[in-house]
């Protein structure tokens, strides 16, 4: 009998969870097989893992976002829906580098499982470069766009950024480089800041990411700001220098990250992750299927800081 901690969701990397105005849950998660984004609804966390799955959109057979489609985020801005997902024109590597963009599409209708969804293009940013991982929150009433890339000149293959959108389709004004793999947990097999997140409580806001490879090195870090701050100065943010969620090897739950924070049915904070359960991955871990949707509750310590746990412990 196996004692492993059950995933919400089986082979879902990368998931995201929206509870949304109209009661829903609605997730959304990598594919084993990359080629579409795949949404549910329940109305509980718990009813998520049962409810029946929709391909909302599938990648065209050709062209720049015709392969690898990574990560997609299903947010609500401007009174519409909206999925940020990372795509590429092949599986080829260049310069040491996948080909990802970031792109998205929309819906306008009230149901984003049964509703029309229309193509976007490409979120536009300054360096036409590897470019993932795109989440989007409101702050003062303004909408902000968060997301990884290369940036030239810069050593590994992704860094963070942080800008306002002046549509929920377009950035405007300022960018902020808001980190960069530097700490020695960050730079275990690749050199990756990626998969951001933002959670707003007790007057900070709190962003995570996730850094390293894709197998058990990979690890979350943690930045954060007052609320009152400039969000786009890169010196009202502190970054935390150990990990705060890493691989529990006594749970047998190994490399989680690319988190998203919901809450439960009573206003509790739960974090979201994906994690494996073995080490013995055969090539490259990118295509192993079996990196799960796993939830836990999010607990906070008398400063009002995020105390994470463990993955596979609740």
């Amino acid at each position: 009998m196996s004692t492993l901690p059950k995933p919400l969701i089986p082979q879902r990397a990368d998931p995201y969870i929206h509870k949304h105005t109209d009661g829903y849950y609605y997730f959304t998660a990598s594919v084993p097989a990359y080629d579409g984004i795949e949404l549910r609804r329940a109305k509980t966390l718990e009813g998520l893992a049962t409810a029946t799955p929709k391909m909302v959109w599938m990648k065209p057979q050709t062209g720049p976002y015709s392969e690898l489609i990574w990560a997609p985020e299903i947010h609500f801005n401007d009174g519409a829906w909206y999925v940020y997902f990372a795509a590429a024109p092949s599986r080829e590597i260049k310069h040491d580098l996948f080909q990802h963009r970031m792109y998205a599409i929309s819906c306008k209708d009230a149901d984003p499982i049964e509703g029309e969804w229309q193509f976007c293009g490409q979120i536009e940013t300054p360096w036409d470069t590897f470019c993932l991982d795109a989440t989007t929150f409101y702050h003062n009433d303004e909408l902000y766009y968060c997301w990884a890339q290369k940036e030239p000149g810069v050593k590994g293959n992704s860094n963070l950024y942080l800008a306002k959108m002046s549509s929920p389709i377009e950035i405007s004004g300022e960018i902020t480089r808001l980190t960069i793999p530097e700490l020695d947990w960050e730079i275990i097999g690749f050199w990756v800041n990626e998969g951001p997140n933002v959670l707003k409580r007790n007057g900070k806001i709190f962003l995570t990411y996730s850094a390293s490879a894709t197998d058990e090195n990979y690890a979350m870090g943690l930045l954060y700001a007052d609320l009152d701050s400039d969000l786009l100065d890169i010196n009202s943010w502190t970054k935390v220098q150990e990990p705060v969620f890493r691989s529990n090897e006594p749970k047998s739950m190994f490399g989680p990250g690319h988190n998203s924070f919901t809450q439960d049915e009573n206003g509790n904070d739960v974090l979201v992750y994906h994690c494996r359960q073995y080490t013995e991955i055969e090539g490259d871990p990118l295509w192993n299927p079996d990196r799960h949707t796993f939830t836990k509750s999010l607990n906070w310590d008398d400063n009002g800081m995020p105390v994470f746990g463990k993955p596979g412990e609740q």
